[in-house]
């Protein structure tokens, strides 16, 4: 008979080590030195944390996994940028991305193994949702990170911290982590709501990983009640909406989620969002060549959120196998922003990033399972 998979240590809220410690028990300390252990010395196995005992090493690894996801490939771009494919335990894989930008990282992570919603110039929908990530293997992708950054700095020669040496829970971590967090990969990250939020408490826990919740930005594809559900959390993480259209007949051509939750459902949620948090909505805008990137659509685009306290986020196309639709000119984009700042509308246009690593989520994927 096989044995029952074991659970994620990184699944746990540092401040559920202390009763788990007491229920084998342990005094509080132990709890203590295991967050040290997770959060400030990045242990790569139990037997790391040489502060523990050799025989509660011993129990906590039959009861807990201790390591980030395996790393299978690394797509390197030569921005810096770089996409890793993971393993899970049970063999699906899942992507994210690290960004480096200004001194700091921004990385992008996964929710599920591919996605429900389908949009039509993502891959990650293109085989459907296989199912969702637990809170632990959405932290273990942060994990993975910083294992590959703590790698990197040894071999620029920077020694690693003393593991034996006590540091107390709370600290900032002095290994290199991610600056910030875009929940932005694969999968839609309100249809598995409560794995994600649970993920996101633990990095931004000071006791953890301590990414202020500022730097954390949920996207979404336009799951209105997993707005709604946000709102009522009273945690100041930001929120994205991939709107991608400004009309409803257009976004439900490229968006099938918006025939649930069309336009104006969508931006009442968003406006009685701002209204509960005070928390500005960025709204993504992916722009293709002569289908959304037209003069009118801008026009339209501003009436549809004239008024309202937002961002707006334009993206030009990453090229996604299965959809024909072209990347525009850059004279194109630049005309859009214009139009949109223009009328006062907070606007930004991206800089692709990536591009020599299939920069569309779940290309990494597919590309595997072909």
């Amino acid at each position: 008979m096989n044995a029952p998979p074991r659970l994620s240590a990184w699944g746990l809220l540092p401040d559920e080590w202390k009763p788990l410690c007491q229920e084998l028990g342990l005094p509080a300390f132990r709890a203590a030195q295991i967050v040290t252990g997770l959060y400030q010395t990045f242990a790569l196995s139990w037997n790391d944390m040489t502060t523990l005992p050799a025989e509660l090493r011993e129990r906590l690894s039959q009861q807990y996994d201790l390591s980030p996801l395996e790393v299978v490939r690394i797509q390197h771009a030569g921005d810096g940028v770089r996409k890793l494919l993971l393993r899970c335990q049970d063999g699906e894989c899942v992507e994210t991305v690290m960004i480096p930008s200004k001194g700091r990282l921004t990385q992008c992570i996964s929710t599920q193994v591919g996605c429900n919603f389908r949009c039509v110039f993502c891959a990650s929908g293109q085989r459907g949702c296989v199912r969702s990530l637990t809170a632990g293997e959405i932290v273990g992708q942060v994990m993975a990170a910083c294992q590959l950054m703590r790698a990197d700095q040894e071999a620029a020669g920077i020694p690693a911290p003393d593991a034996t040496k006590h540091r107390s829970p709370g600290a900032k971590p002095t290994l290199p982590r991610p600056g910030n967090i875009v929940v932005m990969g694969m999968g839609e990250p309100f249809d598995n709501y409560d794995a994600v939020l649970r993920a996101l408490r633990i990095l931004n826990d000071q006791k953890g990983i301590n990414i202020g919740a500022r730097h954390i930005t949920l996207s979404t594809c336009g799951v209105v009640p997993g707005i709604k559900r946000l709102s009522e959390e009273g945690i100041q993480f930001e929120l994205s909406v991939s709107l991608h259209a400004p009309d409803d007949d257009l976004r439900s051509r490229l968006m099938p989620v918006n025939r649930r939750w069309p336009i104006p459902e969508l931006i009442a949620a968003c406006r009685a969002y701002f209204e509960k948090t005070g928390r500005i909505v960025t709204f993504e805008y992916t722009l293709v060549k002569n289908l959304n990137d037209r003069p009118e659509h801008a026009d339209a685009l501003i009436r549809l959120l004239r008024g309202m306290p937002c961002k707006v986020n334009l993206i030009p196309l990453s090229p996604v196998e299965g959809f024909d639709g072209e990347r525009p000119d850059d004279r194109d984009c630049l005309a859009f922003l214009d139009r949109l700042l223009k009328a006062k509308l907070a606007t930004t246009l991206r800089k692709s990033r990536g591009k020599e690593v299939d920069a569309a989520c779940g290309q990494l994927r597919l590309r595997n399972l072909a």
